[in-house]
């Protein structure tokens, strides 16, 4: 089969095919391009850009999911920049001062957590992802990872 016909096949399945320096990159459907790279240390395991509002999940250095577009705490309740870790976890979290749900919620610094939420409403320092994303969180990290939140 000829190379043209392969990449047509993958860009027909949601596949995004990109050419750079380093040779073809195969990004799966719905995930950016690994364009942007994390700014986090190979120790993070999920990596939080306040500036970009970008997150990703890593594994000893390496991107394993991203990046994922974020919501992160509104100016006067700012998500905290810092390295945490994981203190524990709630599928079905209910904020207990909000009184909203929190779906596949992770914490990592007191009440902020990681959980599914609106990408346009800032939330009250937690980070917001799409539910895809939230979910995806939910079952990669495991009490004790490390999270970076980065400025």
């Amino acid at each position: 089969m000829t190379n043209v016909r392969r990449l047509s096949r993958l860009t027909a399945a949601g596949i995004a095919v990109v050419a750079g320096a380093a040779g073809w990159l195969f990004v799966g459907a719905g995930q950016a391009s690994a364009s942007t790279a994390p700014p986090c240390p190979a120790s993070a395991r999920a990596c939080v850009d306040l500036t970009t509002q970008q997150g990703w999940l890593m594994n000893n250095g390496a991107v394993t999911y991203g990046p994922v577009p974020l919501r992160s705490g509104r100016p006067s309740l700012p998500t905290p920049a810092g390295v945490f870790h994981v203190t524990y976890k709630d599928k079905n979290h209910v904020s207990s001062i909000y009184h909203v749900a929190m779906p596949y919620a992770v914490f990592f610094h007191g009440g902020d957590a990681l959980h599914e939420g609106s990408l346009v409403e800032s939330s009250h320092g937690c980070v917001h992802l799409t539910r895809s994303a939230a979910e995806t969180f939910y079952a990669d990290l495991s009490v004790g990872d490390e999270v970076d939140v980065v400025h």
